[in-house]
């Protein structure tokens, strides 16, 4: 696991949407092979949403062979909602690219049938071939998507209860009122995630510096559900230094330095991508 410490939440969305950035275009997607992936909604993307679409209107990126699956959506808010996730995905990202509406994937929280509507998103995904690179954020208490404190590490796409933290807290897109979020959502598992081929997660701010110990320096713990990519063979944090306040100073220092390295190694000349995979050339 890599983690990537940066100075502050802007540094962190800019070395974020340069990483996915180099991601996209060294994946080179065709119709054929699109990119795919996994995107979260919240405060924590924004600033790399942002970013994103100015590298689309600078010419350097484009969403035509990308298709997308979103992390979670609240369940019997109306699709048109201002905080619904389908309005927030559209108002800060996908109006502004040029993703194909039928590439954009959302769960629906107004579905007839919610099982079936988590069933066929999991269906989906293996149909496009599985997720390639699923990029998330976390709550306070270390819940990656909806996967509340004592989700199962093998969890689904499924019906969730929203814990109490996490209406209060999201409680500020409701003008403050806690009786106006929703109490269920549809979210992607903690299995869902972790079956992507990579994993990005941000972290930002001293409110979620105990949730990055928890993950960092702890075993694998269902309480902080986050900590699973301890597991994944690629998985990357991206966090600023705030975050780290709860962080012993040597594991702080160790992680640095071994970015050091890496930086070293993702030179032009090198023969390591940006995803950490050595590139081999033919000898001759």
């Amino acid at each position: 696991m890599r983690l990537i410490i940066k100075d502050n939440y802007d540094d962190v969305c800019k070395y974020t949407s340069e990483y996915i950035l180099n991601r996209i275009n060294e994946f080179n997607p065709t119709p054929e092979r699109p990119f795919v992936i996994g995107l979260p909604t919240g405060s924590s993307p924004l600033g790399v949403y942002k970013k994103l679409v100015n590298f689309h209107r600078e010419g350097m990126l484009s969403f035509k062979n990308v298709i997308t699956f979103n992390m979670d959506e609240y369940v019997h808010l109306p699709r048109d909602h201002p905080e619904s996730y389908h309005s927030f995905m559209w108002e800060n990202l996908f109006k502004h690219v040029d993703i194909p509406p039928q590439n954009v994937n959302i769960l629906d929280g107004n579905a007839k049938d919610l099982e079936r509507e988590c069933t066929e998103y999991e269906a989906k995904i293996a149909a496009v071939g599985g997720i390639e690179l699923f990029l998330g954020g976390i709550g306070p208490d270390g819940h990656i998507a909806f996967n509340e404190p004592g989700s199962s590490l093998s969890s689904r796409t499924r019906i969730k209860t929203l814990a109490y933290e996490t209406i209060i807290a999201n409680s500020r897109f409701f003008g403050g009122d806690v009786n106006k979020v929703p109490k269920l959502s549809l979210t992607v598992g903690v299995g869902t995630v972790m079956d992507a081929r990579e994993v990005v997660i941000l972290i930002s701010g001293a409110g979620k510096a105990l949730a990055l110990a928890k993950c960092i320096e702890e075993g694998v713990n269902h309480m902080w559900t986050v900590s699973a990519i301890q597991l994944h063979p690629r998985g990357m944090i991206v966090c600023d230094d705030d975050a780290t306040l709860e962080l012993h100073v040597k594991t702080v220092k160790y992680f640095k330095s071994i970015e050091k390295v890496h930086r070293l190694l993702t030179t032009e000349e090198s023969k390591v991508g940006m995803d950490g995979k050595v590139r081999y050339s033919a000898t001759k």
